[in-house]
């Protein structure tokens, strides 16, 4: 007889890396998602000062 596969003998493997691995992924993609925002609008900001609008 052959053996059934049990879902559970599939892991995934994201699940075998160590805790601090996978949080240091995850503050790594939080802290590159935060400094794309502030590059986007840093660059709003200088064409829109460029086109002469000024807060001010």
């Amino acid at each position: 007889m052959s053996r059934k596969e049990s879902l559970h003998d599939d892991q995934d493997p994201a699940l075998k890396k160590p805790l601090w691995q996978r949080l240091a992924w995850l503050v790594g993609i939080w802290v590159g998602s935060v400094f794309a925002l502030y590059l986007v609008a840093s660059l709003l900001r200088m064409f829109m000062t460029a086109a002469g609008m000024r807060t001010h």
